[in-house]
């Protein structure tokens, strides 16, 4: 699961409008995003580095949530657990210029479900970089946030006409029994 610019400060223009869709997704992404760890699925963040070219998440996460930054009840809802993964990145895709790929290849990832902020530009970037590397993609539609209806709901449109994602709610990702999972080193269970 890659959970896309969600340690966000919200400070650009645009950013006021996305805060209120924003705290409505966090109300369905963090019980999904839980969901997810106890199925053993991988959570990987993948988070703008803000242009602080030598930061690490945890100064990341500081500038985000610090008293004036109006994304910070969405990033302090959201923060990453021990066993997550985080990458940043310095571009709208989570795939460029990063080490996301490698890290799904020693998960041994086929399939991709993808959340976050904004629909229409980082999660739209992300999956038609995933869509590149062959990978199956589901965007949760619910777990997603732009600054209006109108972006995010034409960005899903994109995806599915062009790239033939997968859009839909996080309460229709159903996870196939443990039973039919591979047994090699911690594989991300399968999902419908």
């Amino acid at each position: 699961m890659l959970i896309i610019d969600v340690i966000n400060d919200l400070e650009f223009p645009g950013g006021e409008n996305v805060l209120p869709w924003a705290l409505r997704m966090v109300e369905r992404l963090s019980p999904f995003a839980e969901r997810m760890r106890k199925a053993g699925v991988p959570v990987i963040y993948v988070n703008d580095n803000f242009d602080l070219w030598r930061s690490s998440f945890t100064d990341v996460y500081k500038h985000c949530t610090r008293k004036d930054s109006r994304g910070q009840r969405v990033a302090r809802a959201l923060k990453p657990q021990p066993d997550d993964y985080f990458i940043l990145k310095p571009k709208h895709s989570a795939f460029f210029a990063t080490s996301l790929v490698p890290l799904l290849e020693h998960l041994g990832t086929k399939k991709l479900l993808l959340a976050g902020i904004a629909t229409n530009l980082c999660v739209f970037f992300s999956a038609h970089d995933a869509h590149m590397h062959e990978y199956k993609i589901t965007v949760l539609s619910d777990c997603c946030c732009a600054e209006s209806d109108k972006d995010h709901d034409l960005a899903l449109d994109q995806l599915q006409r062009f790239l033939r994602v997968r859009v839909c709610r996080g309460d229709e990702v159903h996870l196939e029994p443990r039973s039919r999972r591979r047994a090699t080193r911690r594989p991300p269970p399968e999902f419908k």
